[in-house]
């Protein structure tokens, strides 16, 4: 059965999967559901009202932010949490948890982060508008690669690669009618994406606090360290993986720090979302919360690059947008001095009894 097969593949599996009494509590365990799909929705909603259609066709016309959108989430950031948990060792109800989080599209606290970097913020919002339609395919795809190391364990054979696709494609909805109320509302659609922000940050909360209680003290500290050691060094793999793809793009400074926020932060509420509503509480045991741990780490760390950029980046970037003012005044001065010096045959001047003489001047050939 689900519960003895997932205990019983490698040396934490029995302890992390055998949570069913606890985290298997039937009115906690629906509220968190409807708790978790609500959240899933609203942040959905605030990603649609980001996003403005003149800004997408012209992101589509010159298709960067895409690409590194493809880079970054379904080829950087799933390959990484492959070899994480190869290198950990992990078993397979971790493994899959950590796939799972690995293979999500990007996430909106990228767009939060991106803001205080002073990043280019249409760039943040196409890369995570097209990763999370992205997902819609690559999402399974990367799952079906990445799981073959463990195909025979029952986690694994039960992975449901169709409900992971039917929770992706409905998030389409809320973002469709995001994108609607930005055409038709702009004042409202700004209103809705601090909503999502702020709903993203209480719902993360939230579910950290329930989820912990449900779990219980004894069974979170059997959480093995090395998944502890994952949650930390993934989103910040991830964001140097995304500063060195966008350094070999030769994109600017700004540019550089959008994308690497945008590799490094991950979608934790639609990835918590799956793990919810397509594991049973039974099977996927206290791996629920790796999401949770992901998205408190994710943030920490993003907290520390806004900080030190604050502190030691902020004077650089104003001084390359006071060069770029400076070299386009002088370019200017220069321009027009040269077309003086082409077109001055000569030059008027005005004597005190309002004549006009006409000196003449040397033009050099």
């Amino acid at each position: 059965q689900p519960p003895a097969a997932a205990g019983a593949g490698g040396p934490d599996g029995g302890s992390l999967a055998g949570s069913g009494e606890t985290f298997g509590d039937r009115s906690l365990s629906q509220g968190l559901s409807v708790l978790v799909g609500l959240g899933l929705c609203v942040t959905m909603l605030g990603l649609g009202c980001a996003v403005e259609l003149g800004q997408l066709g012209q992101q589509l016309r010159r298709p960067v932010g895409l690409l590194l959108a493809l880079l970054g989430q379904f080829v950087a950031m799933p390959l990484l949490a492959f070899l994480l948990a190869l290198i950990f060792a992990l078993d397979e109800v971790a493994a899959v948890a950590v796939l799972l989080c690995g293979c999500c599209p990007g996430g909106n606290l990228s767009n939060l982060m991106s803001v205080l970097v002073d990043g280019d913020m249409n760039l943040s919002i196409i890369m995570t508008a097209s990763s999370t339609l992205l997902a819609l395919f690559l999402m399974p795809l990367c799952l079906w690669i990445y799981s073959r190391h463990w195909i025979n364990t029952a986690v694994v054979q039960l992975l449901p690669l169709g409900a992971v696709s039917l929770t992706l494609g409905s998030t389409l909805l809320p973002i469709g009618l995001g994108v609607l109320i930005r055409y038709r509302h702009p004042r409202a659609a700004d209103l809705l994406v601090k909503i999502s922000l702020w709903s993203l940050l209480v719902t993360l909360v939230v579910l950290f606090i329930l989820t912990g209680t449900m779990l219980g003290p004894d069974l979170l500290a059997q959480i093995p360290a090395s998944v502890y050691a994952i949650a930390v060094l993934m989103p910040l793999a991830g964001y140097a993986l995304g500063y060195g793809l966008a350094t070999v793009f030769k994109m600017p400074p700004h540019c550089r720090r959008t994308v690497s926020l945008e590799t490094g932060c991950q979608n934790v509420q639609l990835c918590t979302a799956i793990l919810k509503l397509t594991f049973s509480p039974e099977l996927i045991g206290s791996m629920y919360m790796f999401p949770l741990l992901y998205a408190l780490f994710q943030s920490a760390e993003a907290g520390l690059f806004v900080l030190a950029y604050k502190m030691y980046g902020r004077d650089s970037y104003k001084q390359e947008t006071l060069g770029e003012e400076e070299d386009t005044d002088i370019s200017y001065k220069k321009l027009k001095e040269e077309e003086v010096a082409d077109t001055s045959y000569g030059t008027v001047t005005t004597e005190e009894h309002n004549s006009i003489q006409m000196e003449p001047t040397q033009t050099a050939l």
